[in-house]
């Protein structure tokens, strides 16, 4: 596992420490590998999901950081979202 998955990993915990009910994440970061988010919590892995969304190391990180809205990451085709859009929207809000 990469140092920025496990600090990944470690950052969304924090703000996720209940998990995520409403369905199964996948945050896949380019190069890295990939984050499972579901009601059991947060884990590196590379399952099955709902919705899956991409983005670079960089991007990431700036949305884990505050620094970048979710939705203003996908407008601006820095984040791509695969499958459940409306189970994306729920994450995004639990992320800000």
């Amino acid at each position: 596992m990469s140092d920025v998955i496990k600090a990944a990993v470690e950052a969304l915990s924090k703000r996720m420490a209940e998990g995520f009910s409403d369905g199964v994440a996948k945050f896949v970061i380019e190069g890295e590998g990939a984050i499972m988010i579901d009601d059991s919590g947060v884990r590196a892995g590379d399952e099955e999901a709902d919705v899956t969304l991409t983005a670079a190391s960089d991007v990431f990180e700036q949305i884990l950081g505050g620094d970048l809205d979710p939705t203003a990451a996908f407008m601006s085709g820095r984040l791509s979202v695969d499958g459940d859009m409306g189970l994306a929207m729920k994450l995004g809000s639990a992320l800000a």
